[in-house]
């Protein structure tokens, strides 16, 4: 934190609020509301209150979400000791004021889309007022006073304080109320992020605290030497500061500390982050305001370190060469994301996309709103978040795409809810958080035939793979219970399976050179090494898998990049641990992406690894090569399917050998269809009694009126086989009065297998005959 310390009050400040990045108002028990300009370093006072009203809570309106975007804040509530509340325009004048609570009104929030008004007092009320200040309801009441409060993310619930508790109440009558202990002292202030859904809460017992929404404890801090007066989330949700008696204290949204201030400043009342991030403003007991620019931010990528040295200012070292370069920039920095050999940088107004090759000419282009709140990179192209909208940008500068769906809320996004691959956006909704939104990147439409993504339970983070056809692109995403699935993106109107990978997944990375997918599961670190191994042969999964101890980690460890084979965790107290896995399985990916399957064998050979070989041994049947997949086989001691794929090799016909590969990976329906196509009508019944499938093999036979009595007969060789009576009526139906002849259905099958073989020797000479012309 770079700090800078202003006075212009007399008296203790209560209060602060910003308009714009550059301009903040701030109250005071002087009375006075004055309004700083940090780009002239200038104050003026707003306006003078009345002697008897001493502000203590100010918020502005939030800006409107539409369209027509208001460039900032044009009122204000602040809420005073008067037991009122006043609703104040930007240049100083009282369009209301409003008789609120008996007792000083402690703080006053809007809610995120502008259209309600929470306050809280000394009479321990909880009340819900109209845009224009009229009293909808008394949410709550409660012998003790409430000192802080602040709406859920969706704007459906109020979390507020009670002495030593906090309390979650949504605003639905008879709704289940969540509450409990949250402090050893009175909790003096609470906030609550839109983009995490995570609440911070600070009290007299010294300590600050970071809990989930369902009031689970992630983090407690050391008790300071002074109450804990002030908390406030980042706008994005990856940063809070915390504020005590001549201290400020920058932490991560996961507790630990990135940075401690001890200005002169007294008790700091107050914090309010600036709209895009990179300020924070101090309300002080000694009547200053305090400023601070977050500055130091680093940024990794193989042999490159990126750190924002001033606001302005980023420094760029090589680590391989001890090469050194400064980047200076017209505006501030407000958002960075260093990946694919490409710098991409958002300030106040333009975006700068450098070459890791070349840092001396960025391309640079102006942007449609200025406050970029998320930025993802992927090979091609990357993607920029603002309060507009969602945008792909090619690294050339061009604009490729903007997707968009109803009811989109892109102040929520961050790098969990959102993903990006060179051909596919997937997007979280909040509204409903059991779908995923799938977008083309290169157009913005919806992918496929527009149908969405949709699980049983709430997904909490997705991950698309980076590489491979676009036909074969995957997601991965963790649901609440904490489970990881993977499913197809491309649905091709059939209803893809979504499979589940593993359980209790905190955090999830895909690799950004081939899709290797990795996770921290509960006390182990594991690395799918071949993910698409639950479409062929879900039975060698777990042979395909690489799984290490975890429990260096900590608690609450967190996936940061995966980068070639270095994956990146960093801990629950903020310090990085880098993990090398083993080079070989990207090799073999980039292998048989290139159907090298001579130099795959090789070099499973060469490793002599049992993972190795589970791998190829899904990657030739996903590939259809099952020479090799009979090798690899063999190599891990899966004897029965080295047996089924050598009965494989000597089927007649092309398309029956298609559908037993199908069968091998257990796409029954897909491999009944390729039959029934190629007018295999008995094959297709055959595999369906291979499986036990009666009602379906009754089914065709009555429906191609052929092979009904064999159908039957290995029905009652079944029956007969468990000692059994037939129950099923239409078994009962087709058999009665039927004898069954073994003899001849013996050579009615004998008859359709030469049938089969003379067709494909038929089609063979054919196609050697067109060879020859």
């Amino acid at each position: 934190l770079c700090l800078l310390n202003m006075i212009s009050h007399q008296e203790l400040v209560s209060c602060v609020g910003w308009t714009t990045a550059e301009e903040l108002y701030s109250c005071s028990d002087d009375h006075q509301i004055v309004k700083w300009n940090l780009l002239t370093s200038e104050t003026s006072q707003i306006v003078k209150l009345p002697d008897d009203i001493y502000p203590i809570d100010l918020h502005w309106f939030p800006k409107s979400l539409g369209i027509k975007k208001q460039t900032q804040a044009e009122s204000f509530v602040l809420t005073s000791s008067d037991g009122k509340f006043h609703l104040i325009s930007k240049l100083g004048r009282v369009e209301k004021s409003v008789e609120a609570h008996c007792g000083a009104v402690l703080a006053g929030r809007w809610n995120y889309e502008g259209t309600a008004l929470v306050t809280v007092g000394e009479d321990g009320q909880i009340k819900i007022w109209s845009k224009t200040g009229m009293l909808r309801s008394t949410l709550a009441q409660q012998g003790t006073p409430v000192y802080s409060v602040a709406w859920g993310p969706d704007s459906e619930k109020v979390l507020y304080t009670a002495g030593k508790q906090l309390i979650i109440k949504p605003l639905q009558p008879n709704a289940k109320i969540l509450q409990w202990k949250a402090h050893d002292g009175i909790i003096l202030k609470v906030d609550w992020n839109s983009v995490n859904d995570l609440i911070l809460s600070a009290g007299e017992d010294c300590k600050y605290k970071v809990w989930d929404s369902y009031g689970r404890l992630l983090y407690s801090s050391q008790p300071h030497e002074h109450p804990i007066t002030s908390v406030a989330w980042a706008p994005d949700g990856e940063l809070f500061a915390v504020g005590s008696f001549h201290t400020l204290r920058l932490c991560d949204k996961t507790g630990w500390s990135y940075a401690l201030e001890k200005p002169n400043t007294g008790s700091i009342f107050n914090i309010a982050w600036s709209i895009d991030g990179t300020q924070i403003a101090g309300a002080c007991g000694n009547g200053h305001v305090v400023f601070a620019h977050v500055v130091e931010q680093r940024w990794e990528w193989k042999n490159f370190q990126i750190t924002l040295t001033k606001r302005r200012t980023m420094q760029v070292r090589n680590v391989l060469n001890d090469a050194v370069d400064l980047l200076e920039f017209r505006d501030r920095v407000i958002k960075a994301s260093l990946n694919y050999a490409h710098l991409v940088v958002s300030t106040s107004l333009q975006c700068y996309v450098f070459s890791t090759k070349n840092w001396n000419t960025p391309l640079i282009f102006d942007l449609k709103e200025g406050t970029v709140s998320l930025i993802l990179q992927a090979e091609r192209h990357f993607l920029l978040v603002d309060g507009g909208g969602i945008y792909v940008y090619s690294y050339e500068g061009r604009f490729i795409s903007s997707p968009k769906f109803p009811g989109m809320r892109t102040d929520i996004l961050n790098a969990q809810t959102v993903s990006l691959s060179n051909d596919t956006i997937a997007i979280k909704d909040k509204a409903d958080e059991k779908i995923i939104f799938l977008f083309e990147a290169s157009t913005g439409k919806p992918l496929g035939d527009g149908k969405l993504l949709s699980h049983k339970n709430e997904i909490l983070e997705i991950a698309l793979d980076q590489k491979g056809l676009t036909n074969d692109r995957k997601i991965a995403f963790i649901d609440k219970n904490r489970d990881l699935y993977i499913t197809s993106v491309k649905r091709f109107g059939k209803e893809e399976q979504i499979i589940k990978l593993g359980t209790m997944v905190h955090t999830l990375a895909w690799c950004d050179t081939c899709n290797i997918l990795c996770g921290l599961q509960d006390t182990r670190f594991t690395v799918w090494y071949y993910p698409n191994t639950v479409y062929v042969d879900r039975d060698i999964l777990p042979k395909t898998l690489y799984e290490r101890d975890a429990s260096e980690f900590n608690k609450n460890p967190h996936i940061v990049s995966f980068v070639g084979n270095q994956v990146t965790i960093r801990r629950a107290d903020g310090s990085l641990v880098h993990i090398s896995i083993s080079p070989y399985p990207a090799i073999l990916h980039e292998y048989v992406s290139s159907s090298k399957w001579e130099d795959a064998v090789r070099l499973c050979r060469f490793v002599k690894e049992q993972t190795m070989w589970a791998c190829l041994a899904a990657m030739a049947v996903a590939n259809r090569d099952m020479t090799t997949a009979e090798i690899a086989y063999a190599a891990i001691g899966e004897i029965d399917k080295v047996q089924y794929i050598n009965s494989i090799k000597d089927l007649p016909s092309k398309e029956s050998k298609m559908a037993h590969i199908l069968m091998f990976s257990g796409n029954i329906q897909e491999a009944e269809i390729i039959l029934l196509q190629a007018g295999l009508i008995y094959q297709a019944i055959q595999i369906n009694i291979n499986l036990y499938n009666w009602e379906r093999a009754l089914e065709l036979a009555v429906k191609y009126k052929t092979h009904v009595d064999t159908v039957l007969a290995y029905r009652q060789k079944f029956l007969e086989t468990f000692g059994k009576q037939e129950t099923n009526k239409r078994y009962l139906q087709y058999g009665e009065g039927l004898q069954i002849d073994w003899e001849k259905i013996k050579a009615k099958i004998e008859m359709e297998i030469t049938k089969e073989r003379e067709r494909s020797s038929s089609s063979l000479s054919s196609k050697n005959m067109g060879l020859k012309h």
